[in-house]
Parts: C-alpha cells; sequence; structure tokens
C-alpha cells in the first residue's frame, strides 16, 4: 500500500470511528440492549464450550502431545491438504469446538515452529469450521425447531470446508519451496523418520516436553491465564459487533448495503426478505442466522442463507482470527477469500442435498447424544462442554484411525515387491 493510500484509509477510519461514537450517543438505550444480548450469548454458550478447549491444547502442546499426534497423523494429513499431521489437532479442535479455536492454534503451531507460514494460511483456510453444537442446537433447533436441520447443514458445511482443504493443498508451492530452503519449520522436517511411528512420536513427545521446560503448575497456571484472556477479547468482539450492528440498523446504513444485494438476489431467484438477515451474517454469524429464521421466505432459500452465512463466519470471527494471529507472519487475505468460497459452496451443497432428501428426523443423533434432543445450548453450561469435549474426543480418535489404516497400507504396499 503505497503512503497516498494508507493516508487515505487512515482518514476513512477516522470518519467512521467517529460516526459511530455519534450513533452511541445517539441510540444509548438500543446499543444497551445490543450489548446485553451480546454478552448473553458469550456467556451461555462461548464460554463453556470453549473454555476447555482453550486449557486442554495450551496443556497438550506444553506436555508435547501435539508434538507426537503429528507424527502419527503425518500420513493422513500430508497427502490429502499439504500440511503437517498435526494440523488434525487444530481440525479437531476446530470441528468440535468451532470458531475461532483453530485460529488459536493454528497460531501456536506458527510460534513453535510446528508450520510454515503457507502451511498455516492452508490450515486456516479449512479449519475454520462451526461446531456440531451450533448448528444442530442452536440454529436447528433454537431457531428453526427443527433438529432435522442440524443435520443438512452440518454435511454441506463440513464437506464444502474439507473441499476447500483439498483445494488449497495446491496453494503457495513455489513460496513454500522457497521457505523451505531458507528455514526448518516442523519438528518432523528435523526428526528422522525411520524408525517405527509410535517410536519417532514418542521421542517428539519427550523432546517437546524437555524444550518447554515448565512444571505442571506453571503450566496449568499459565493455560487458565492465557485462555480466559483470549476468551475475554472474544467477548469483546461479540458485543462490539452486535452493538456495531443495532447501531447501522438504527441509522438506516444496512438500507444503503443492501441495494448491491437486490440485483444479486433478483438474478439468482432468492426472496428479497433475505437481503436483511444476510447484511447481518456478514457482520455476525449468531444475528443473521437468527433474522434469517424468522422471515418469510421460502424454507429451502432460508437454510441457502444460513449456511453461507455460517460458512463466512461473520466479520465478527474474522476480527478474532485477525486478533489471536497477531505476533505470526499468517496472512489475512487468503483466509478471506478461504471464507468466500466456503460459503459459495456451502450453499450450493445445502440446496443439493435438501433436493436429495436429506434432514431425517433421526440423523441430528449422530454428532449429539440423545439428551440433547428439544435442548438448547444455553439451557445448561455443563452439557455445553460435556458435548463439546465428547465430540473432540469422537473426531480425534476417527482421525487417528484413519491415519495408522493409511500408514500400515503405505507399509505393506512398500514390502509388497520383495514378498514375489
Amino acid at each position: 500500500m503505497t503512503g497516498k493510500a494508507r493516508r487515505s484509509m487512515t482518514i476513512f477510519l477516522a470518519v467512521v470511528v467517529v460516526f459511530l461514537t455519534i450513533s452511541l450517543v445517539l441510540y444509548p438505550e438500543q446499543a444497551f440492549q445490543a450489548g446485553t444480548d451480546g454478552l448473553k450469548v458469550f456467556w451461555d454458550a462461548v464460554f463453556p464450550s470453549l473454555l476447555p478447549f482453550f486449557i486442554l491444547s495450551e496443556v497438550m502442546l506444553g506436555l508435547g502431545v501435539v508434538n507426537a499426534l503429528g507424527v502419527i497423523l503425518e500420513p493422513l494429513m500430508r497427502p490429502l491438504f499439504s500440511v503437517p499431521g498435526a494440523g488434525a489437532f487444530a481440525l479437531s479442535m476446530g470441528l468440535a469446538a468451532g470458531y475461532p479455536m483453530d485460529a488459536v492454534i493454528t497460531a501456536k503451531f506458527r510460534r513453535n515452529k510446528l508450520c510454515s507460514r503457507i502451511e498455516g494460511e492452508r490450515l486456516l483456510a479449512f479449519t475454520n469450521t462451526a461446531d456440531p453444537l451450533f448448528m444442530f442446537g442452536s440454529v436447528a433447533v433454537g431457531m428453526f425447531k427443527s433438529p432435522s436441520l442440524g443435520m443438512l447443514l452440518a454435511i454441506a458445511h463440513y464437506i464444502s470446508a474439507f473441499l476447500v482443504g483439498f483445494s488449497f493443498k495446491f496453494y503457495g508451492r513455489r513460496t513454500e519451496r522457497k521457505e523451505r530452503e531458507e528455514e526448518s519449520f516442523t519438528r518432523e522436517t528435523r526428526t528422522d523418520k525411520k524408525g517405527r511411528m509410535f517410536s519417532r512420536a514418542i521421542l517428539e513427545l519427550i523432546k517437546a516436553r524437555e524444550e518447554d521446560g515448565r512444571t505442571l503448575g506453571k503450566l496449568l497456571g499459565d493455560a487458565v491465564n492465557d485462555s480466559i484472556k483470549t476468551l475475554f477479547m472474544i467477548c469483546g468482539f461479540i458485543i462490539f459487533f452486535a452493538v456495531l450492528i443495532r447501531v447501522l440498523t438504527e441509522v438506516g446504513f444496512t438500507s444503503l448495503l443492501s441495494y448491491p444485494l437486490h440485483s444479486l438476489f433478483a438474478l439468482l431467484g432468492i426472496d428479497p426478505h433475505l437481503i436483511g438477515p444476510t447484511l447481518s451474517g456478514i457482520f455476525e454469524i449468531d444475528i443473521g442466522a437468527s433474522q434469517a429464521s424468522q422471515v418469510a421466505a421460502p424454507m429451502v432459500q432460508k437454510f441457502l442463507i444460513v449456511s453461507a452465512i455460517i460458512a463466512w463466519s461473520g466479520l465478527s470471527v474474522h476480527g478474532q482470527v485477525a486478533s489471536v494471529l497477531t505476533g505470526t507472519d499468517i496472512r489475512m487475505f487468503p483466509y478471506i477469500m478461504a471464507r468466500m468460497f466456503h460459503a459459495v459452496l456451502a450453499a450450493i451443497l445445502t440446496v443439493v442435498f435438501y433436493n436429495l432428501g436429506f434432514g431425517n428426523e433421526l440423523a441430528h443423533t449422530f454428532f449429539l447424544p440423545t439428551l440433547w434432543s428439544g435442548v438448547t445450548p444455553t439451557s445448561a453450561h455443563w452439557l455445553v462442554s460435556w458435548t463439546a469435549l465428547k465430540n473432540w474426543a469422537d473426531l480425534l480418535g476417527i482421525t487417528i484411525g484413519l491415519s495408522l489404516l493409511v500408514y500400515v497400507g503405505s507399509r505393506f504396499r512398500r514390502r509388497a515387491p520383495s514378498s514375489r
């Protein structure tokens, strides 16, 4: 960015901030109510579901567990997505706990030299997913009163995320080769890959633990302290964007933003009543999805918009991601491009699977236990945390099993010619 462009951007941002500040003064009651609603969302759903994962991730990194998992999961993650095996840890955490868990883990990987910059950007591109708890509990049951919708949204969301991951496998190949010549990025590249997988995994665990050097008490204390700090940062973003959307709506700014969407929605045959929820979803995922569930529009179009909003994840989440990436060289532009691609793919697949009849009433029990039927995530904090942890354990177990199958298969193929 040139000096002139930078000055223009500074002036523009200053005008925007002054405008928003004046708007808050003019609409204090609406801003206060929006802030209260945002805080409730954080306390009822975000805090109890993310806190255990934040603490666990810190402890597992300090103990070297993630490094050991990187060795075990390398046979699966490297061929599929061109990322280190430890990327499966970020993937499972993101799938179970939702955003911005993946960004927190990816930033830690980069700081600990467990991935290169390009690998971090690839990883962030497809691990930024909503958790099943949100899609099945908050959206399907809480907003649409339809548990069967959860499976439709989940299938479209996760398949499209993996397609984004496959696509980004080829991203940054030339830059990556240059970077590898300048720096040793991963512990796997510095470790002799000869020997059995589990032996190498144990060696990596011991090496990482020795390099960390903190006592267990110090490690737990740092984990809790860092987790609370990150969560309150997330809380601030949720409240700020909740207030921002409400104020922009009160001053009529969202109506101006809606004009470009009228032509696009008319071209695609989408009900214009969904323009408002789409705009809200661009800023904040919960608000946009909730508004989409309440408008009078064809059901499949409401599902399409909600699916795209969930994949996009909202500027509020993007702000959280940018904040946790501070101090790393991972860039936001590839992440934003991936979110747009994910949103388009998720919307298309939602329509396809809806027309194929996906979303029966029993399917939602695949991710959530039967005790979740008819229960929203805000009804019990312990249930939110327990379900998220169970999902993570299941997902990580399945991933490890797949990686072991790939590893055993590759060893068998290497030995096959010698037995002839």
